[in-house]
């Protein structure tokens, strides 16, 4: 078997269609192929490194590998891989529901399990009109999302999702919802804070609920933090806002936290911030702590209630084959007892602060703008004159010569590390960042053409 990376790339680009590529443009800039990753580094076939700056979009929480979750893994393999959830159950998704229930006090709970975060999306949009339809208001099945957001690319999920070089496409294919204004703070005025930008598209949903709450089913939301849109983050008092409004119009809120959960934005959960609880959440990514897929939609037991019924019809029968996989699930209570045995949160909050420290001469470049921060979640934007032709990827590429793998969206560049950070590698991260800043930047515009932004 060799171990030569343009064998390997040749032999991908012949056989497997990548995700999220141009695959015209994947034969110019083939993927990098990973033969193993430890800890926060992925390495290729001839054994060059790479810090996974994104987590390997969004799902490794505590570094590839990680020896706890590998154990839990190895122990569940010999004892039940996998059975189906209808007409059966099992501890690992008996326990893992309980203990993310617990974890909301108890408002949330009835997991529904799916394998990936666009499922959980078209489950939550379904609970909600079925819910309205046994309640005997089935006039609601209107739904509301935010400018920019992203909630995955299944039909449904696309209808509600912002992004034209996801949804364009497939427009004639999609329900039609409401879109109202994004409480992105990078949108504030002068003189104008995040609060204030905030109660602004909050403003935005309030008159749309008032002429159309007998129509609508639910709005969703993804809370602090709108990732595909360039981590555009916002006041947690828009969510409060929402919640009430919500309430006023009786309109369910969904909370998308597939990639905000987990303790990304320095919570567990991002809701938590804001001091509500939606209707239904959905999880997703991190939950597994990177190695297999899960998602899951947590509801309020009023909504549950309402399925229950003599009638079949009335019930929930939306159904995956891998539904609540004993070994995803396993894996999800190993991220938990992490949680529960470690202070990850408080860990996690004191390396964010060194890498702060360590990432401020960056933040003050002259051709950055709008850096912020959300728990473990760093971005900054690259002014719109200096990022001009392929600065995605261009920026991916001189990433990959000092070492990192990261990927732009567009001209926002966005670390979303594993909970692994130390003070060495934080100072390490922040010198190989400004490198890759300066070589995109001394590339010139002509060699750059443009690209559609890519998370």
């Amino acid at each position: 078997m060799t171990n030569n990376n343009a064998d390997w790339q040749a032999r991908s680009l012949a056989s497997v269609w990548h995700p999220c590529t141009q695959m015209q443009r994947a034969a110019v800039v083939p993927p990098l192929p990973i033969a193993r990753a430890k800890g926060p580094w992925l390495y290729d076939q001839e054994g060059h490194r790479y810090f996974d700056a994104n987590s390997s979009w969004w799902v490794n929480l505590f570094g590839h590998a990680d020896a706890g979750i590998a154990s839990a893994l190895k122990q569940q393999l010999d004892t039940l891989p996998h059975v189906m959830l209808a007409g059966c159950t099992h501890a690992p998704a008996i326990e893992l529901a309980e203990r993310l229930s617990a974890r909301t006090g108890g408002v949330l709970g009835h997991a529904f399990y799916a394998s990936d975060g666009a499922s959980a999306v078209e489950i939550a949009l379904k609970m909600s009109f079925h819910h309205w339809r046994n309640v005997g208001q089935g006039g609601k099945r209107e739904f509301v999302c935010v400018r920019q957001g992203y909630h995955g690319e299944t039909l449904g999920a696309l209808a509600v999702t912002d992004v034209p070089v996801f949804r364009d496409a497939y427009d004639p294919l999609l329900m039609r919802s409401h879109l109202v204004a994004s409480p992105d703070d990078r949108q504030a005025a002068a003189g104008e804070d995040a609060a204030a930008v905030a109660q602004r598209a909050a403003a935005d949903l309030e008159a749309l609920l008032a002429e159309r709450h007998a129509h609508i089913a639910a709005v969703i939301v993804e809370p602090l933090v709108q990732c595909a849109a360039g981590m555009a983050m916002h006041h947690a008092s828009y969510l409060q806002r929402v919640r009430a409004l919500c309430d006023q119009h009786g309109v369910h809120l969904i909370a998308d936290e597939i990639a905000v959960g987990c303790g990304r934005t320095g919570t567990f959960f991002a809701c938590e911030q804001a001091g509500i609880w939606p209707d239904f959440m959905c999880l997703s990514k991190g939950i597994t702590g990177g190695f297999l897929p899960l998602s899951l939609v947590l509801c309020r037991d009023a909504i549950y209630r309402a399925f229950l019924s003599d009638d079949v019809a009335r019930g929930f029968l939306h159904s995956h084959s891998y539904t609540g996989n004993a070994l995803a699930c396993r894996a999800a209570l190993a991220v938990l007892d992490r949680f529960d045995t470690d202070d990850v949160l408080g860990r996690n909050a004191g390396q964010a602060a060194v890498l702060d420290e360590a990432l401020a001469p960056l933040m003050a470049h002259p051709g950055v703008e709008h850096p912020r921060r959300r728990g473990m979640i760093w971005a900054f934007d690259v002014k719109v004159e200096l990022a001009q032709g392929r600065f995605a990827e261009a920026f991916h590429l001189a990433g990959r010569r000092h070492e990192l793998l990261v990927r732009p969206i567009g001209r926002t560049v966005y670390l979303m590390p594993p909970y692994v950070l130390d003070a060495d590698l934080s100072r390490w991260l922040s010198e190989r960042l400004q490198a890759t800043l300066h070589d995109t930047l001394q590339q010139p515009d002509a060699d750059r053409a443009h690209q559609p932004a890519t998370a």
